[in-house]
């Protein structure tokens, strides 16, 4: 048997962290077996599902790397089929009208909560004889069993068992025509041979009543695996606060794909102690036993962490590629100053995103003025002598990191003070900031001119 599992989302928004995961969790299924991952869009809610919706899917999907083997197919362009089946349902006993009315079903409701009864279709249109009315649209709904159980063996949460009792008569089809999501996932699930199906555990209780439509139709059923929920850090349901955004708010903010898959595949689940690792060891080593049956917590601070660990050993090159739209968009050209491809390599590893990077590169290509305080703090008439002297140095060194390094050390000999009294006022001078990589290599890449302009600039601003 060849494995087939699916992600199918609802277009009603974008692709977020659950999601994602679940996608990913899917996807790492089909490969682990050889097997195929479908990808299917459940577009049936028409009034909420957008096609703005399905690109930020689809290119979420894309940037993460998640390739499916089939689709996406679209639920709205399945309408024959559902309701193919609908009927033969209906033929067979198996499904019936109900004309009940939204007011009647609402009555029917606030007289079982008043009853202290749970709220439920009662089948008053089961097995009844009287005539529809007229001018009434029904739906279609599926005669569950009365009685007896549905029980399935989880592949994460263990054996599940549900009495019959406990479902009421869930509508296939809606009065338009449009059928239900419990009707259509049983449909394209069956249609489109999953074996495994990966879901979020929020369908959990949706899982029985698929089961009876699937025993109803004389197919096999598929596994079932569903994965706790997210939550935030604070234990409370996941908001926008705190990480659920959509999956390319994390492209626009920075961070590398293979670093977020990295840390959704660690989202309860894991393999021993190992924390980062590619996506083929994930592929490799990736098993339904191993997801842990409690929700996990969203960390923000767990995936800055591993996505600093990526950046610093991607390829210079293509962060450079990554950090130039950054760049752009703070209206900070590159032409004309120190290789980004070098700028980056310096940096990489003092920052957790490629916006932070991109930040803690503006100095090499624009001067960045110092506030106040910390000229008032650096800038002063102790240091005057001592910058001038070391602007007139380094007019006439060899421009190598080294020889910077060993002017710098002298001057800090002569003057008797130590090498901080004097790369710091430096450091306040050519970059603006004090927190930057050692100042004889951001010298170096800055280039002695570019430097010198700088140092200039500054000298007036020192009292004395």
């Amino acid at each position: 048997m060849m494995v087939r599992t699916r992600f199918a989302p609802s277009p009603t928004g974008y692709l977020h962290i659950g999601g994602a995961r679940t996608a990913l969790f899917s996807w790492a299924y089909a490969r682990k077996h050889g097997g195929k991952f479908i990808l299917r869009i459940e577009d049936t809610d028409l009034e909420r599902s957008t096609q703005q919706s399905i690109q930020a899917i689809l290119d979420g999907m894309a940037w993460l790397g998640l390739d499916y083997d089939e689709g996406p197919f679209y639920q709205m362009q399945r309408l024959a089929r559902y309701h193919e089946i609908a009927e033969q349902l209906l033929q067979n006993n198996q499904a019936y009208y109900c004309y009940a009315t939204k007011e009647e079903l609402e009555q029917m409701r606030e007289q079982q909560l008043a009853a202290g009864l749970k709220p439920r279709y009662d089948g008053r249109w089961r097995d009844s004889k009287q005539t529809p009315p007229a001018g009434v649209k029904p739906v279609l709904r599926f005669k569950n069993p009365l009685d007896g159980y549905v029980t399935f063996n989880d592949q994460i949460k263990g054996k599940i068992t549900v009495a019959n009792n406990e479902l009421d008569d869930l509508v296939l089809l809606r009065g338009d025509g449009v059928p239900t999501y419990n009707f259509s996932v049983v449909i394209d699930d069956l249609d489109m041979n999953i074996t495994h199906v990966i879901r979020g555990d929020d369908h959990v209780n949706n899982t029985p009543r698929q089961i009876n439509i699937l025993k109803a139709l004389g197919a096999t059923l598929p596994e079932y695996a569903h994965v706790p929920m997210i939550l935030g850090a604070n234990g409370e349901r996941l908001s926008k606060r705190h990480g659920a955004v959509s999956v390319m708010q994390y492209h626009e903010d920075g961070y590398l794909p293979e670093a977020l898959l990295n840390y959704l595949a660690r989202l309860g689940w894991s393999h021993g102690d190992e924390e980062i690792f590619s996506r083929e060891q994930l592929v490799e080593w990736f098993d339904l036993s191993a997801i842990s049956r409690s929700p996990a917590k969203f960390n923000p601070e767990k995936l800055h962490w591993i996505n600093q660990q990526y950046l610093k050993i991607t390829d210079n090159t293509r962060l450079a590629g990554l950090v130039t739209p950054f760049l752009a968009k703070d209206d900070c050209p590159t032409n004309g100053g120190p290789n980004l491809t070098q700028v980056v390599d310096l940096l990489k590893e003092r920052v957790n995103t490629i916006e932070e990077l991109a930040d803690a590169a503006v100095y090499f290509y624009r001067p960045l003025e110092p506030d106040n305080e910390l000229k008032a703090q650096h800038f002063t008439a102790e240091t005057k002598p001592i910058m001038t002297g070391l602007l007139e140095k380094f007019r006439h060194i060899e421009w190598t990191r080294e020889i910077i390094h060993q002017e710098i050390k002298a001057a800090a000999k002569e003057h008797d003070v130590k090498l901080p009294k004097i790369a710091m006022p430096l450091r306040v001078m050519v970059t603006g900031e004090v927190h930057t990589p050692s100042i004889d290599a951001v010298l170096a890449l800055l280039g002695r001119e570019e430097t010198l302009a700088r140092m200039n600039s500054h000298l007036s601003s020192f009292p004395g």
